[in-house]
């Protein structure tokens, strides 16, 4: 399912298990080596927002996929993720080390003035990629490694210095002119098509009569994937010469036909976990699309 991913379910599925601290007021903090949570046997990142921030520090071939922006790097990147903007990455060569911290706003911005949302890398149509060279890959690498000593040393301050390392390594980046070298073998509209797509097919297939289909018009996926309606539906129209609601649409028959041949729950519960608000305006989709209504589909 598409959805907004927790810190909560971020430890669970990266690591089993849950930190005493993650509910405090001041916020939450934590940082880890990126060997520890990639590799055979480990949980890939989903395409999803998530409800924290997160600095990357990653060596190796990747392609970052940001909104509607397919990335791709090597050698080694600083990257900058926002709760505002659904990402993932997948690796494409190798094995990836480096670093990476996560962090909640109240944790950056309870002892700061300043607003994390408004610098330019955890903007919503911001750049969050910066190439590193050997030299500003040891310099980051250090700060991050004066990260990972203080969260588990037993220093009363800990927290304040590692907010002093998040603020060096945002200016640090600030300096630097961010990398954006869009993947080569698809189009922007093809990009946005992809991301579109795959944000679709994340929501299926429904496994409960509890689980709902959320996403369910243009401007739904428009909202996730941060850019306009408009953009979305003519990059979509260009690609496949069908509308972003064909596209809902057509998901949404074939699901329908799935549940209604492969399980015994009635056509109400269908109706209600495909999204639908009645069950007659199910029927009256399901016939529009199907020429039969759900019942004589079933037989």
């Amino acid at each position: 399912m598409a959805k907004t991913e927790t810190l909560e379910e971020f430890y669970q599925y990266k690591f089993n298990w849950l930190p005493d601290n993650l509910k405090k007021d001041i916020g939450h903090f934590n940082v880890f080596r990126m060997e520890d949570c990639l590799g055979p046997g480990k949980e890939p990142a989903q395409y999803s927002r998530r409800d924290f921030y997160k600095i990357a520090l990653m060596r190796g071939r990747h392609v970052y996929h940001y909104a509607d922006k397919s990335v791709e790097v090597s050698g080694t990147t600083l990257l900058f993720f926002s709760p505002n903007v659904p990402y993932t990455f997948e690796q494409l060569s190798g094995d990836s080390t480096g670093y990476f911290c996560i962090f909640t706003e109240a944790f950056f911005t309870s002892h700061l003035r300043s607003n994390i949302r408004d610098l330019p890398m955890f903007m919503p149509h911001g750049k969050p990629g910066y190439q590193l060279n050997k030299s500003r890959d040891k310099f980051v690498s250090s700060v991050f490694d004066r990260m990972l000593e203080e969260i588990g040393s037993n220093y009363l301050y800990k927290y304040d210095l590692i907010r002093n390392y998040i603020t060096e390594v945002i200016h640090y980046a600030l300096k630097m002119q961010p990398v954006e070298t869009l993947y080569q073998h698809v189009d922007a509209n093809a990009r946005i098509t992809a991301v579109f797509t795959e944000l679709l097919e994340r929501q299926f297939p429904i496994e409960s009569p509890t689980q709902r289909f959320s996403l369910r018009s243009a401007r739904d996926f428009a909202e996730q994937l941060a850019v306009h309606v408009n953009h979305l539906n003519r990059a979509i129209r260009h690609t496949t010469g069908k509308t972003t609601t064909d596209h809902i649409f057509e998901r949404l028959a074939s699901e329908a036909k799935a549940l209604l041949k492969h399980t015994n729950w009635n056509v109400s519960e269908i109706s209600y976990c495909l999204g639908f608000e009645e069950p007659a305006h199910f029927n009256h989709f399901f016939k529009k699309q199907t020429s039969l209504t759900p019942s004589a589909f079933r037989g």
